[in-house]
């Protein structure tokens, strides 16, 4: 397939040749799934202050140090995503099943008893966790009374660079290409006298649209950690973690018109546009924080997770087919525009929100434990780069402007009845959003169950998440949403050896 490089040698013209980037794409890295570990899992994530857990050096890097021994652990998660849209009152419900190994990872730890200086624990983790997983399968329907998908190319074909006509799609910009895939499917058409496009698509008001999208694709962290003990009773810890991603979201928005056909020229009958973008990169982070042993029963948490700083490429290819009636011979004809290339965008940078983490744990003696994380984020100061771009300039103002600092609570608990651990969590994560129609607040419950055979143990967990958003069936133009009712049912199962 032939590809299009737009170079930022091409300098201003940047700003008119890349995709058209939404807040989503960034809160899509800043807004992290809870995965890990089963026992992790099952407790709620609320780990700042416990420690002694892989998945928990995620919350707090001193938690290493709570570990006895060198240990093992790799976890098995079925994932189920249920989903609900509402398209002007038609629900359409649909559903995603994924099982993937997503936590994977050890620790070391050494001791020396006999040292002087206090500090008698040192331990090294290395663990790799799938921090969010992509896959996803949305189908929205309904009938639409207001607006069509012409809004979107009228709205690039009418804000376009120059003349299309007679052009490649691969030597346009993205409004152009955009205006091209419009006229080259008679969705639009051009008015020399004014130097406009109008649209080919009859009024009236009613419009069916079919909308589905399957994502793809992961979000993983690889940690290295590196921890202390002093008088086991202060615990410091800090992380290197390097992200990575890869998502591929395919979408194909159809729509049928159900208005009576213009008596002259054309009108569009039925219309397909496909988009499929593929986004893959990597980034870094740092975790820094301490655990403090207040006395036997008590522990205290604070732990600094720095931005996470991507960089981050897009390719995207797309395509449009219509069925169009032509008033001057009666006819109805097809019309199939496949530009058979790839789009290839310059490298981009985001940069994720910082993440602040307080702790408390009770420990009723070996018997169990209850423990609380408060987390915040302010997700205000995501940030698209290079700044000096006017689209992303424009994105994190409207970011400033939308975002806010969200808070994140989760409480777990553990009782040991000899071999067996029961476990239980709650979590509440707060919109990022000022106003929380577009992505709602998370509210989640799990519990678990864990077997002790001496050397090696065994864990399960159930995490049932909720959170309601909304999903816009093209980026813009076609400015109507569908609201998305998603369910996340989880199941994990871990391993544990101690060696």
């Amino acid at each position: 397939m032939k590809k299009i490089l737009f170079s930022l040698l091409i300098g201003s013209a940047f700003t008119v040749s890349a995709q058209e980037t939404t807040m989503s794409d960034a809160l899509r890295y800043g807004i992290q799934n809870l995965n890990g570990t089963a026992r992790y899992r099952a407790m709620g994530g609320a780990f700042g202050a416990v420690g002694g857990d892989l998945s928990a050096l995620n919350n707090n890097p001193a938690g290493s140090s709570i570990f006895n021994y060198n240990q093992a652990t790799i976890s098995l998660s079925s994932f189920n995503k249920s989903n609900t849209a509402n398209y002007f009152g038609t629900n359409t419900k649909s559903n995603d099943n994924s099982l993937d190994i997503n936590q994977l990872g050890a620790v070391f730890v050494f001791n020396d008893n006999q040292a002087k200086s206090g500090w008698k624990k040192f331990a090294l983790g290395l663990n790799y966790e799938n921090a969010n997983n992509f896959d996803d399968f949305i189908v929205s329907e309904g009938t639409n009374p207001f607006n069509s998908m012409d809004s979107y190319f009228l709205r690039f074909a009418n804000a376009r660079t120059g003349n299309i006509g007679g052009n490649y799609y691969e030597d346009l910009d993205f409004i152009d290409q955009q205006a091209l895939l419009g006229y080259d499917s008679y969705l639009i058409d051009y008015d020399s006298a004014t130097d406009n496009y109008y649209t080919n698509v009859p009024g009236g008001g009613k419009y069916f649209h079919k909308n589905t999208i399957q994502a793809k694709g992961y979000n993983g962290k690889f940690t290295m950690n590196f921890s202390g003990a002093y008088e086991d009773r202060l615990y410091v810890g800090m992380n290197m973690n390097f992200h990575f991603t890869d998502y591929l979201r395919s979408s194909s928005l159809y729509e049928s018109n159900l208005n009576a056909f213009y008596t002259t020229g054309f009108s569009i009958d039925t219309a397909r546009f496909n988009n499929e973008l593929y986004t893959y990169g990597s980034g870094f982070s740092m975790n820094f924080g301490a655990i403090y042993k207040a006395n036997q029963n008590i522990r205290l948490g604070l732990s600094y997770e720095t931005p996470t700083w991507y960089r981050l490429n897009d390719e995207l290819t797309q395509s449009i087919s219509t069925n169009y009636y032509n008033a001057t011979n009666t006819t109805m004809n097809q019309a199939f525009v496949n530009p058979n290339a790839v789009n290839v965008y310059p490298t981009y940078k985001i940069q994720t929100p910082s993440i602040l983490t307080s702790s408390a744990t009770v420990l009723f003696g070996k018997k169990g434990l209850l423990s609380v994380d408060y987390i915040s984020k302010n997700f205000a100061k995501t940030q698209f780069k290079p700044n000096s771009e006017i689209i992303f300039s424009t994105l994190n103002t409207q970011i400033k402007n939308e975002l806010q600092d969200s808070y994140e609570l989760r409480i777990g608990g553990e009782y040991k009845i000899k071999q067996w651990s029961v476990r239980g969590g709650y979590r509440f994560e707060q919109s990022p959003y000022k106003v929380k129609t577009a992505f709602g607040d998370v509210t989640s419950y799990s519990s678990g169950l864990g077997y002790n055979f001496g050397n090696s143990k065994l864990d399960i967990s159930y995490t049932n998440e909720n959170r309601e958003r909304t999903e816009a069936l093209l980026t813009s133009g076609l400015n109507d949403t569908a609201r998305i009712k998603n369910k996340n049912n989880n199941v994990t199962l871990t391993y544990v050896v101690n060696f």
